[in-house]
């Protein structure tokens, strides 16, 4: 094993490739190598904020890095360091223990043992605030209000039924949000059900069921998202509808998503389903003109974009279906318009979306991976694998990005196809493709390339 100060140096470029400037600056430089011991890694924090911080969003993605440079698996565990005296030199003290306090130190870890301390991963962004409501979406967004306001008392399961793109985990996590805000004695747990399969598997290879159980049916909100994948895997629907007893006995809240009824669910056990029908079930439409005009002017104040109307008509009357795509495209022509210091107009907008309007072809990861691995000169095996040479990691990034972009894979699904990386690299990876895009012509090209490229040979 090497030096945790060469180890760290070098988990650190690798961190400052995957995210943004400003997310390096304000989160990840503050971090500082304290130990490493067998397969455990303890780095430092400076204050309780950052710690959450870096828990919730940046924990998986420095976990796959120090993994990678490692050469071997690590679970990574945050304390709290005074920073002042961390950065003294070593010999001034008797050894690395002495700097860190031990009050409020204790180490957050996210190993399949440890996952019973109840962190939960939502995105901060993802609120009722930021949801624009219309006829498309009414009813699930006033049940998600209702079961946030009063968990476990009204419309319990709520279950929220709509195709990919359409907001679902943004009322997910915007429930889970308003619960921890207003209720923060309550433990919400967000998870999606490729996650509660990998946990279950995972406590059934170690042996650690009943912490398992305990982690699932202890909690006072249980958030579910894409529970359509749990169609052909009987032993999950078991475990799942005993979860489902426990909580509901309890009064607690379940909230659960999928892109079809629970009627629709292929090999869903009968009484599952009837568990799942016996709450509220509402549906998201795709939002109409109105609606999606509103949601490009919401992402356009968010992100501080001057967006002309006649744009806005335009991007909105030509991408109907998936809020995902409707976002996207307006980051192609904001970044095209910074990169050519130019202003957003219609004649702009056409030029740089002339692939949107045409009948949509289907995309698949596999598409995507051949064609980023061919304009980068690399084989698919090294874009999924390990190795992180800076060439590499540029390419790997744009194929997460892509993925996420034009197809309807969630982060977790994402990660998965990259040999298991932790979904937390692909939203670092995405974003980071992003603003990148608005600062980088060759990349912003490229990627606009291979978006036209994927697009006319799906």
């Amino acid at each position: 094993m090497d030096n945790i100060d060469e180890l760290w140096d070098r988990c650190s470029l690798a961190l400052k490739e995957s995210v943004s400037d400003a997310v390096w600056q304000m989160w990840l430089s503050k971090i500082l190598p304290v130990d490493i011991t067998g397969d455990n890694l303890t780095i430092g924090v400076p204050n309780s904020v950052v710690r959450t911080r870096i828990n919730d969003r940046f924990l998986g993605l420095i976990r796959d890095a120090a993994s990678a440079e490692a050469g071997q698996p690590l679970e990574v565990l945050l304390i709290i360091v005074d920073v002042d005296e961390a950065y003294e030199p070593l010999e001034e003290t008797e050894n690395p223990a002495d700097i860190v306090p031990l009050p409020n130190s204790a180490p957050v870890q996210t190993s399949s043992s440890s996952r019973a301390t109840g962190s939960v991963r939502l995105d901060p962004r993802f609120t009722f605030d930021s949801f624009v409501s219309a006829s498309s979406n009414r009813l699930a967004f006033a049940a998600a209000q209702t079961v946030a306001e009063t968990p476990g008392r009204s419309y319990n399961p709520l279950f929220i039924q709509g195709a990919s793109g359409l907001g679902k985990t943004h009322l997910l996590h915007a429930i889970g949000n308003y619960v921890l805000e207003n209720y923060p004695t309550h433990r919400v747990l967000y998870v999606t059900t490729e996650t509660f399969l990998n946990d279950f598997v995972d406590a059934m290879r170690s042996r650690t069921t009943v912490a398992f159980k305990r982690h699932y049916r202890e909690c006072d909100v249980l958030l579910i998202d894409d529970v359509q994948f749990m169609q052909n895997k009987e032993a999950l629907q078991e475990e799942l509808f005993h979860t489902y007893n426990t909580l509901h006995g309890a009064g607690k809240q379940i909230v659960l998503t999928s892109d079809r009824a629970p009627k629709s669910i292929e090999t869903l056990e009968d009484r599952l389903r009837s568990r799942l029908l016996s709450g509220l079930l509402a549906e998201i439409d795709p939002p109409d003109l109105e609606t999606r005009l509103a949601i490009l002017r919401t992402k356009a104040m968010s992100d501080h974009i001057e967006l002309p109307d006649d744009v806005g008509e335009f991007i909105a009357t030509n991408v109907k279906d998936n809020i995902r795509e409707l976002e996207g495209a307006l980051t192609r022509v904001s970044a095209f318009a910074h990169l050519s210091n130019a202003p957003i107009s219609l004649e702009l907008a056409e030029m740089v979306l002339s692939d949107i309007g045409t009948e949509p072809k289907l995309i698949t990861p596999d598409m995507i991976l051949d064609a980023v691995a061919e304009a980068y000169g690399l084989s698919v095996e090294e874009l999924v694998g390990p190795r992180r040479a800076r060439p590499l990691v540029t390419a790997r990034h744009v194929a997460m990005y892509l993925i996420r972009t034009l197809t309807d894979y969630s982060y977790p699904s994402i990660g998965k196809v990259f040999g298991g990386r932790d979904h937390s690299t692909c939203i670092s990876a995405y974003e980071k493709i992003s603003e990148q895009m608005k600062e980088r012509r060759q990349l912003y090209e490229q990627v606009t390339a291979l978006i036209l490229q994927i697009k006319g040979s799906g």
